[in-house]
């Protein structure tokens, strides 16, 4: 499948800088953009309606002339929980912005909407049903959230999500889960990816605005160290073993259905100190910048293709 149109001619490598909850702003957006790959942040991370149309105001005017620079987009909950949705999309209706990412919900008259102003639109899927609806709402492309991938992560094998994918859906497909290297980004592609996400390992860069220590912690991880339970808010999710264990949360315990509100009127919340983390963090060894970190993916993914050819 083609990339879309708004895509075309301007990725350095095939590679989406995924929306991080409480850490993607317009600083790391536009040093993602001005690096080669696609930028992006949930529109809830603005506070208000109002300094969400002032962020896209700044990106957009950043980014203004830099032919070279890739597509920006912005990731919009599209659930009844989220009291600024009607809001927030009034603004990307006056503000079209090449991409749109919706989450928790596909709905065709948004999607439509949305496509009108010419801005593509994908949406994040974790199980096949997931599939079957956003293919439905008329979606440009799907995010394929695989087990192993930061916060709400699915339980699909990639191999097998991809299949699954590419039978029911002939659109742009992006793999999100455990990807932090160039062989990694052309893994994807190998599998039948489009486009690939990057999220845990953007965090730990020196323009992401996580805390230090949080980004200290992504370094010393291992794999083993990122634990799927669904203690923190019901819903299963991937995170960082050692602040769950900070918040005297026990990950083995089992779902508690109170805990997330009982953080939340304590020391520690939930995403905000309890923090999310992919598998990925299995090659996440520094902090460079997201200019240096590009540099090194498209490296690899030239070694990585330089070797198939003999193999």
């Amino acid at each position: 499948m083609p990339l879309p149109q708004a895509f075309e001619g301007r990725l350095r490598l095939p590679a989406v800088a995924a929306p991080l909850f409480l850490i993607s702003d317009p600083e790391l957006v536009t040093a993602c953009c001005r690096a080669g790959i696609v930028g992006t942040f949930p529109a809830l991370n603005a506070r208000t309606t109002a300094e969400f149309e002032a962020w896209l105001a700044a990106i957009s005017e950043q980014l203004a002339g830099e032919r070279e620079a890739a597509p920006f987009g912005v990731n919009l909950i599209v659930h009844r929980s989220n009291r600024r949705l009607d809001a927030d999309l009034e603004v990307l209706l006056r503000h079209p912005v090449p991409l749109v990412i919706t989450s928790l919900g596909a709905v065709s008259d948004l999607v439509a909407e949305l496509r009108a102003r010419g801005t593509v639109v994908f949406h994040d899927v974790a199980t096949v049903r997931h599939i079957e609806k956003a293919a439905a709402a008329g979606v440009d492309g799907l995010v394929l959230v695989c087990a192993g991938a930061g916060g709400h992560a699915g339980r699909l094998n990639p191999f097998a999500f991809i299949a699954e994918a590419r039978r029911r859906f002939s659109g742009t497909l992006v793999l999100a889960g455990a990807l932090s290297t160039g062989r990694d980004l052309l893994a994807a592609r190998l599998l039948g990816a489009d486009l690939a996400y990057l999220g845990t390992r953007m965090i730990a860069t020196r323009e992401s605005r996580a805390p230090d220590a949080y980004k200290r912690m992504l370094v010393a991880a291992t794999a083993d160290d990122v634990v799927y339970t669904d203690a923190v808010s019901g819903i299963p999710a991937n995170f960082l073993k050692e602040s769950l264990q900070r918040a005297g949360i026990d990950p083995a315990a089992g779902p508690q259905g109170s805990i997330a509100r009982d953080l939340d009127s304590g020391s520690f919340k939930a995403w905000r100190d309890i923090w999310s983390a992919g598998q990925g963090v299995a090659a996440i060894h520094d902090l460079p910048t997201v200019a240096e970190l590009v540099g090194r993916l498209e490296r690899e993914w030239r070694e990585a293709r330089a070797e198939l050819r003999h193999l």
